[in-house]
């Protein structure tokens, strides 16, 4: 069809103002977003680093509400809703580890052009992905030191720092399930133990816990995307910079090496080696 009715609307009544544009762009507040690229520098790179970077902070803040949401569903017993939560965080992930992908071409020159203007600005210092950090299990008290003078980070993040992990919620349901789960601080680091191990062995040899290894497998497909997304960003700083001390006084690529090698939910991976 080609009638008038197929035609998109070219004018509109504003809702406020006159020169507010579009609902559109009233709706995704289009003038403030695109006012937010700001370089500092004359280097044509740093306009892709800013907008990656905005870009992978917007994720952080969706990924955050995919996985809170999973994290209420557990704490449920419901356990479609929490699945479902969990595999709308993968795609996000997805795009996450594939962002890497817009500064894989900017060299080590490029970078040095206009790293001087960052000052002790860091990636490190982003509370949205210490959050998520924090929401994995892997939590730090020391880490909120960052945001001393920054009191509405500082309570946002001692709040999740003191709210059971996600994991933490998963296994809270595995022992209401039946299984012997260990206690542990919830402001600690999630680190691997045997009896928790042991949990997840009893989940996937069992059938009637068929539902439980369903859980244990979005969760592992979440870990691994962890992964990636430390391995891409380590080889993309390894790339622009190389060992040099990080921006924001960290060590910069050994941490981020690290950082690579822990796994997320650890039980989950050992135990595939006995069964």
């Amino acid at each position: 069809m080609t009638g008038q009715a197929d035609r998109p609307h070219l004018r509109f009544r504003p809702e406020q103002e006159p020169g507010v544009s579009t609902p559109y762009a009233r709706y995704v507040r289009l003038a403030e977003l695109h006012a937010l690229q700001q370089p500092r520098s004359k280097e044509p790179a740093e306009y892709s680093f800013i907008v990656t970077t905005q870009v992978m902070e917007l994720l952080f803040d969706l990924l955050h509400h995919e996985w809170t949401a999973a994290r209420a569903a557990l704490r449920e017993d419901d356990l479609d809703a929490a699945l479902a939560a969990l595999r709308r965080g993968h795609h996000t992930q997805d795009v996450l580890v594939s962002s890497w992908d817009l500064l894989a071409t900017m060299t080590a020159a490029e970078f040095n052009a206009f790293r001087p203007v960052l000052g002790e600005a860091s990636g490190f210092q982003s509370s949205a992905f210490l959050r998520l950090e924090f929401l994995l299990g892997n939590k730090s008290e020391r880490l909120l030191t960052m945001y001393q003078d920054s009191p509405a980070e500082h309570q946002e993040l001692a709040a999740e720092l003191r709210t059971p992990s996600l994991y933490d919620e998963a296994l809270a349901l595995l022992a209401r399930r039946g299984q012997r789960i260990p206690e542990a601080p919830v402001t600690d680091r999630h680190r691997h133990d045997e009896a928790v191990e042991d949990a997840w062995r009893a989940v996937y040899t069992d059938p009637e816990l068929a539902d439980l290894a369903r859980l244990g497998e979005a969760l592992l497909d979440t870990a691994e995307r962890v992964t990636r997304w430390r391995q891409r960003h380590y080889s993309s700083v390894k790339r622009t910079m190389g060992a040099k001390p990080g921006t924001g006084g960290s060590s910069g690529l050994s941490w981020l090496k690290q950082a690579a090698d822990q796994d997320v939910f650890p039980e989950l991976w050992t135990v595939r080696n006995t069964l």
